[in-house]
């Protein structure tokens, strides 16, 4: 079992309320594209979409120690990879509804969103996600002067 996996499947019963499909597909995905000397620190599962209600587009979501990565393997052929560097990170935004979470990531090219994640959830991956981007986006800057 892959430690992406296992991580996926500790958030999943942590917060039984997401809506996700095929996560052992999709950490699959995500395990192809780790790096040499990439770790995932933190996953979970979700639906990737701006509507609640469209529940087939299930999606694996890692935080690695160098970038987020949001996998999903297609039904009968191929799957969708998307790979978002501190670089191209803007901002996060997140939405609660009666049931359900979104989170919005804003990148210099899109807006991904992450929806259908337990309400309960939205604080801890806002909180990974926003830590983790403010570290990395510190050493972008100090690489940055340091060059000039």
């Amino acid at each position: 079992m892959s430690e992406t996996y296992k991580k996926i499947l500790e958030y999943a019963q942590k917060f039984p309320g997401t809506v996700a499909w095929r996560k052992k597909a999709h950490s699959k995905v995500i395990d192809k594209h780790l790096n040499p000397g990439e770790e995932v620190t933190y996953a979970f599962c979700c639906q990737k979409g701006f509507n609640s209600f469209d529940i087939f587009n299930t999606y694996a979501v890692a935080l690695t120690n160098k970038r987020i990565m949001v996998a999903q393997k297609r039904l009968l052929f191929g799957y969708l990879f998307i790979s978002i560097t501190p670089d191209l990170f803007n901002d996060l935004s997140i939405k609660t509804g009666i049931i359900w979470g979104k989170a919005c990531i804003d990148t210099a090219k899109e807006v991904v969103v992450l929806s259908n994640l337990s309400k309960a959830s939205v604080d801890e991956i806002e909180t990974r996600i926003t830590e983790f981007m403010m570290e990395e986006k510190k050493k972008l800057i100090r690489v940055g002067k340091g060059a000039l």
